[in-house]
Order: C-alpha cells, then structure tokens, then sequence
C-alpha cells in the first residue's frame, strides 16, 4: 500500500480526525482504494455467505439462468413462438439473461445490504460505499459461471462465436456501473425508508417486462424503439446479444444506454455519499 495513503487514511504517530461533511460530496477514490482489503474481505465473506450449507454450491449459479431460460424457451418461445431474430431461442433468450441475471442479484443484494451489516456500520469507520460494492462484486463469479454454460450452449446450437465476444467486457463494466448506480441508490433509500425492501422485488419484476430479454427490440416498432432505450439495460442486453451471437451492435442504442447508466451511476453514488453520515445514526 502507499505510504503516504497509508499516512492520509490510517496515521502513523499522527492524530486522525473524522469530521461530518455537508452537503454533497465527491467520491473520495483515494480512501476508498486505501481500504480496498476490506473490499476484498467483505466481497469474499458474501460469496461463502451465498453458497454456505447449501447442497448444490456454487452449482445455483448454473441452475437459475438455465431454469429461467428453459422456462421461457417453453412459454414464449414455443407456445408463444416469439422471435428471435433468427437464431435459436434458448441461446437467444440465454445471452440476455446474462446481464439481466447479474444486474437484478445485484441490486438485490445490494439494496439490502446495509442493514445485513448494521453492527459493522454502527461501530467502525470506513468507507460505507465498500459494503454495496461488496454486494455487486460477488455477483461476477455467478456471471462467469454462467456466461462458460452460454459459450457451450453456442456450440451445440451451431452458433459460431465471432470477434465480436471481445466486445462483452466493455458491455459487463457498463452493467456493473448501472448495478452500483441503482444498488448504492436503493441501499441508503433502504435505510431510512424500509418500504424499498418491499419495493425492490417488485420494481425487479416491473423492469424485466420492459427490457428485451424475452423479445428482440425489433418487436417494437421502429418509431417507438428509442423509448425502450431509454431504460438503460435495453442497450446493454442487446448489445451483450450481439457480442455473443454475432449480430451488428446498435452503436446509437448503445450509446443511450451507456450515457443513461453512467447517470445512474453519478446519481447513485452522490446520494449516497450525501446521507452516508447519518448510517450509523438510523440504521
């Protein structure tokens, strides 16, 4: 570690002060890289946590895709016979199910995630973005477990992988941003109104039916397309359908639905780091 970020965050023969700040406020980078340890620890406690005394392990994190995948091959795709742009419906359906799966655990588990750690909030500093980061970042094993099922799926499908799977992880680090933005935003809400542990299920389930992972964007018609972009997941699972299955990128969708989840994002984290001083008083 740094010794002078050692010295700024930590002290050696020094007095260390902590006093409230007012207002909004900037991301401090720097002290929350200097306890990017805990980040580390408390990203790897939620892992064991998730999959302790459980039968299949890790295992769930194949199982709920795929069930969810199967489900909706057999409800929209044969009974329903939804589109899917030519290619088959289960690894048309699946590829979205990748962002989408991580994105909803994420906030998820995020959103609650402050009142899960109420006696470490209450009785020791550091930064408290750390413990929704934390949520966020346990996710990832899940996504890539289920992202190899995806590549494996694509080969007994006879769908060839293209260079355009180089492109997945630009398209992951725009969901992580828009995970952080709406988790970090509904864990303080969630604080101090604890109707949003109510909420969050249900605002899930709301998202999913206006975001395209059971239906292409091109059921839409042409004209109205730009309103389904405006929800920042839309670009980001049609983008992630086309690094996977090859298809042209829609550059202006993605461009969308970048800009709107990087806002989410700054949103998110500056409300946060508004009320973040008032945690230990109400959780």
């Amino acid at each position: 570690m740094n010794s002078e970020v050692e010295e700024k965050f930590f002290g050696h023969n020094q007095e260390t002060i902590i006093q409230p700040t007012r207002g909004w406020r900037f991301l401090n980078w720097r002290e929350l890289w200097a306890y990017r340890e805990l980040l580390w620890v408390l990203t790897a406690r939620d892992v064991k946590v998730r999959y302790k005394q459980t039968v299949l392990g890790a295992g769930w994190a194949i199982l709920r895709p795929f069930i969810t995948m199967l489900i909706f091959s057999v409800v929209f795709g044969k009974l329903a016979n939804m589109p899917s742009d030519g290619f088959p419906y289960p690894v048309f359906v699946y590829a979205a199910l990748l962002p989408w799966t991580f994105f909803t655990a994420a906030i998820s588990t995020s959103g609650g995630s402050l009142i899960g750690s109420s006696q470490l909030v209450s009785k020791v500093y550091f930064p408290r973005l750390i413990i929704p980061l934390s949520s966020v970042g346990a996710g990832l094993i899940d996504l890539l477990i289920s992202t190899v099922i995806l590549l494996c799926m694509m080969l007994y499908y006879d769908v060839g992988w293209t260079t355009s799977l180089f492109a997945a992880p630009l398209l992951l680090l725009f969901v992580i941003f828009a995970a952080l933005g709406v988790g970090t935003l509904l864990s303080a809400l969630t604080v101090k109104y604890r109707d949003f542990t109510h909420i969050t299920p249900f605002l899930v389930q709301i998202w999913l039916y206006v975001t395209p992972v059971i239906f292409p964007v091109t059921l839409v018609p042409e004209q109205w397309q730009w309103v389904l972009y405006l929800n920042p997941m839309t670009g980001l699972v049609e983008g992630f359908r086309s690094a996977f299955l090859g298809k042209p990128f829609d550059i202006l969708g993605l461009g969308i639905s970048f800009s709107i989840a990087l806002a989410i994002f700054f949103i998110g984290v500056a409300y946060f780091e508004k009320v973040e001083r008032r945690f230990a008083d109400i959780i």
